[in-house]
């Protein structure tokens, strides 16, 4: 019996769900859950793919771990909780080509790709759609400068190491993004709120013009004096 679990990486509590499955087999839950916790200890604070194979009959059971998806990986690797619902308009990341690398090696099995360089490119299409800059550019531009063998020396020797110096580099770089990004932020609020208030005394005003023209009623012009 095989069942495929999404488990919190090395913190997986019993739940009702599974223990319905494993339940009619007499194997423990808490014997699995701790099996499961001991082989997704090194990806904490992720989804993990879990696939359990149970025999029924000696009532034994294997754990299969498969690697985070590939945007759980992203934002462990930079330290973010979540990808922009904006992607052009909210940068939350910046990665380096090294760090593409790593995560690309990672899973390379999973994503059926030929070679590692196509598999950089998936990654780098992730981070267009968590609006995650790469080498300070926008990733879109990373994926065409890949496909032009721009970083061929770098895919070709599998480096996946940042210098501090490099991470802090693009560290600084988002910074200064991220302020231009929150200084607009605010404009489009005040500028939204602005034209709230004005939105009102727009609409009197046609009101006002409507009930004054009534008002005043209409002067009847005298008549030409009669000659004798």
């Amino acid at each position: 019996m095989i069942i495929k679990i999404l488990a919190d990486g090395g913190a997986m509590k019993p739940g009702p769900a599974l223990s319905q499955k494993l339940g009619p087999a007499g194997i423990p839950i808490n014997q699995v859950i701790q099996k499961i916790n001991e082989a997704t200890s090194d990806f904490q604070g992720l989804k993990v793919p879990v696939e359990l194979d149970v025999n029924v009959k000696t009532k034994t059971f294997d754990v299969k771990v498969f690697s985070p998806p590939v945007s759980g990986l992203l934002k462990k690797e930079l330290g973010i909780a979540k990808g922009s619902g904006t992607q052009l308009k909210n940068i939350v990341g910046n990665a380096s080509i090294e760090q593409i690398i790593s995560i690309a090696k990672t899973k390379m099995q999973n994503l059926l790709c030929k070679d590692l360089k196509s598999a950089v490119k998936v990654v780098a299409g992730t981070c267009v759609s968590l609006g995650i800059l790469i080498e300070n550019k926008p990733a879109k531009e990373i994926e065409k400068d890949i496909e032009a063998g721009k970083y061929d020396k770098e895919i070709s020797q599998v480096k996946t190491e940042t210098s501090p110096e490099k991470k802090k580099m693009l560290n600084d770089y988002l910074k200064e993004v991220q302020k231009k990004q929150d200084l607009m932020l605010k404009q489009e609020q005040a500028a939204k709120e602005a034209a709230e208030q004005a939105a009102p005394a727009a609409t009197a005003t046609p009101a006002a013009t409507a009930s004054s023209s009534k008002a005043a009623p209409a002067t009847k012009a005298k008549e030409p004096a009669k000659k004798k």
